[in-house]
């Protein structure tokens, strides 16, 4: 098991499971394509893998880890492996040309070790070269599985003669700039889950602070770039200082690649400034030249600037760096988001709920560099307003959890999942009589596995796509408790996910339910374990959809849980995201802040029903101001709300509004309806609409849950139905 303090977070088991799943499908196609944030984790991700994979799927396998760089790159690799799976065998190329490859082994290999010509690593000497201990490892029946760190870095026919030297059962590609390519596996790891486990940066942020600019040319530029990040790092260091952290903000300055003498005008602004090579402040990284950059990644290294071109951009941690400087070239996309990636990861892994140490800050006039990143969806452009007087008054009550009592145990759950199953499909206390009650309501029971397999002719490839080519057939076979034990993971890690509970938990609670042992008075049915584990990978769609169903529900408990108060108070300064291509931009008067604009009201940056509804407010004569309030943060206005588990979460409305005659409302906009389907995606819009109309008769405030149709706006304070049909959905004009 991988040895860390809090275990792995729930992106990253889920990445694990889509390899390991992948891994031991029949039909899988040989090359896995993960796209991972910089910052994600990957190599902790491919150690989990690794350690799973040999530990359930196949002992005889060897894992080859090439890396690209000069060689520093798969040391840190292995050198991780070591710490994190001490009990597993890590070795380099080196090991490999003496003894060979062995059977659980994880092989580090740098591409300039085997690609680079006259390399001694794959000539014919007096030692036997990597090709020959290749084909030795095959008649030795060795299964190779290759990881390609920073897969798009090495697509070269030498590579390929490497990768192809090894015939390997599975290629798994890895790279934050990866792309999906046909006949290939591709997974993505979401960014946002990445931001929200604290491990990078809520946000990069574009040029703030900067207004008009004039009189500037590409040799003044660098010296206006330094000044303002100097600022920011001199801000951020200070915000450090007060919470106690011992913390250097470091600047990264870019260069083009041929920019000697742009790199000796910033040295000489940046003594000017008095931060010289000789005092430490500053530290250069390039091929032929680094000064004081031995301990330049520990969070509070001497150096605040970093002068660099292109050789720190893969493989390079640097957690305390906040702020980058681009000076002006065209350069490749990917690495320019490569060079982004150092920029966002947390000094801590975790966020202080201070959007200035929180977020990260590029500066640079580079137009084709913003829009390549621009384009990825890696930032946004940004614009500081300001709040306005009238609204600097405003305080209202929010809420936050109560910690102490939001641990929802592994008994509690089993206890409402009991109850749920039974309300819903009349089980009783006879385990024998259930087993008919489960197939009567569409269960499968016993020790097969039931399927569809796909028949027709089809003349295109397309014509797969379509439901009136060809015809499906059933398929059975009799499950295997190793074989399918990954099939059962799967589906175990993904129910987890609703009820909060770790994986082995979730297990448990199945068991009890489902399998003959543990003897448990809410035990359902009886299974042997052939039959529970067929039950569970049959049944998968009915039984996620079951525990959906029950986190979804009201907590018909009502609220146990009381909520801490404090004070709220609109932020006097915010951000607000923008379109910067939009031409026809108009003020926004309505807004609570000054220069809120319509370019911060488009599609990308608002949905639909935020749309219609800032627009609709805009044209009132009685609205005083509109606030949009943030959707995570302390600085924001928040509700709680408890699922089917009375588990908390925090929900933040999207609106506050004052009219001109005093009233407060507090509006929330939701997907709405389209040809009578619900676009709605929140699956908890019950218990926010329960736990909202509870907060504001407390408030003694008015509200309401707001949702589109046919362009105009309808509004709910009552009762909660879904369908924008019933009585209780009331044109937003009557009442607001």
């Amino acid at each position: 098991m991988i040895n860390l303090p809090n275990g792995l977070f729930e992106f990253q088991e889920d990445c694990i499971n889509f390899l390991l799943e992948e891994c031991q499908k029949a039909n899988s196609l040989q090359t896995i394509t993960i796209k991972s944030p910089t910052g994600s984790g990957k190599t902790v991700i491919l150690l989990g893998f690794i350690d799973e994979y040999l530990d359930n799927l196949d002992q005889n396998a060897c894992f080859i880890w090439l890396c690209p760089g000069d060689g520093e790159l798969e040391e840190q690799s292995k050198k991780k492996m070591e710490k994190l799976l001490p009990g597993r065998q890590a070795s380099n190329v080196q090991d490999i040309l003496v003894q060979g490859f062995n059977l659980g082994e994880t092989v580090f290999i740098n591409w300039q070790l085997v690609t680079k010509q006259g390399n001694r690593a794959i000539i014919d000497s007096e030692r036997k070269n990597l090709f020959e201990m290749i084909a030795k490892a095959h008649r030795d029946g060795i299964h190779f599985i290759i990881i390609i760190d920073e897969e798009h870095r090495n697509d070269t026919a030498k590579a390929n003669d490497i990768i192809n030297a090894f015939s390997a059962q599975h290629i798994i590609r890895v790279s934050a700039t990866a792309h999906e390519v046909r006949n290939e596996t591709w997974y993505e790891i979401d960014e946002t889950d990445v931001i929200n486990s604290g491990l990078i940066t809520k946000a990069l942020y574009i040029n703030q602070d900067i207004e008009n600019v004039s009189d500037l040319s590409i040799e003044t530029e660098s010296n206006f770039l330094i000044d303002l990040a100097d600022s920011k790092r001199k801000t951020i260091a200070e915000k450090y200082q007060k919470l106690h952290k011992d913390i250097r903000p470091l600047v990264i300055i870019q260069f083009p690649s041929s920019s000697d003498q742009k790199i000796r005008l910033v040295e000489e602004k940046l003594a000017a400034m008095g931060y010289t090579y000789q005092n430490q402040m500053v530290a250069i990284w390039l091929d032929k030249t680094k000064i004081n950059i031995d301990q330049i990644t520990d969070n509070n290294a001497s150096p605040i600037f970093l002068l660099m071109k292109q050789a720190i951009s893969t493989g390079w941690d640097c957690p305390r760096a906040k702020i980058l400087i681009k000076l002006r070239e065209n350069m490749n996309e990917d690495f320019e988001i490569q060079t982004l990636g150092r920029l966002r990861r947390m000094p801590e892994t975790k966020h202080y709920n201070d959007d200035t140490l929180d977020f990260c800050f590029l500066y640079t006039f580079d137009e084709r560099y913003k829009e390549s990143i621009l384009a990825e969806g890696n930032a946004f452009e940004v614009r500081k307003l300001f709040l306005k007087e009238k609204a600097k008054s405003f305080s209202l009550q929010k809420q936050t959890r109560d910690l102490d009592f939001d641990m929802i145990g592994e008994k509690e759950t089993l206890i409402k999942a009991a109850e749920f199953f039974s309300e819903k499909y009349g089980f009783t206390k006879n385990t024998k009589l259930n087993r008919g009650i489960l197939e009567n309501n569409g269960f499968i029971i016993g020790t097969k596995l039931h399927g569809l397999f796909r028949q027709g002719k089809f003349i295109k490839l397309e014509d797969i796509l379509l439901n009136n080519v060809g015809h499906e057939k059933p398929i059975t076979f009799e499950v295997d408790t190793h074989t399918n034990g990954i099939d059962t993971l799967h589906i175990i890690d993904e129910i987890k996910r609703s009820i909060g509970l770790q994986t082995s938990k979730t297990r448990a609670i199945l068991k009890i339910l489902f399998h003959q042992n543990p003897t448990n008075k809410y035990k359902i049915a009886k299974f042997s374990n052939k039959e529970w584990y067929a039950f569970i990978i049959n049944n998968a769609k009915k039984l996620k959809s079951d525990f959906v169903e029950l986190i979804s529900q009201t907590n018909k408990q009502g609220y146990l849980i009381m909520p801490k108060l404090s004070e709220f108070k609109i932020p006097r300064e915010d951000y607000f995201g923008f379109d910067s291509n939009e031409n026809d931009v108009d003020i926004l008067i309505s807004n609570a802040y000054e220069n809120y604009d319509s370019s911060m009201v488009v599609e990308g940056i608002r949905s639909k029903c935020e749309r219609l509804f800032e627009n609709y407010c805009e044209d009132k004569k009685d609205i005083d101001w509109i606030y949009k309030n943030g959707d995570k943060g302390q600085q924001y206005l928040s509700v709680v709300y408890t699922t089917g588990l009375n588990k908390q979460f925090l929900f933040y409305p999207d609106y506050i509004v004052r009219k001109t005659n005093g009233e407060i409302w507090i509006i929330e906009a939701k997907g709405g309806e389209i040809n009578g389907i619900d676009k709605n995606i929140d699956k908890q819009v019950e218990n926010k609409f329960a736990a909202f109309k509870e907060y504001a008769l407390k408030q003694n405030i008015k509200w309401g849950f707001v949702r589109d149709k046919s362009e105009k706006l309808k509004i709910n304070f009552t009762e909660y139905h879904q369908s924008l049909s019933h009585e209780s959905w009331i044109p937003l004009k009557d009442v607001f």
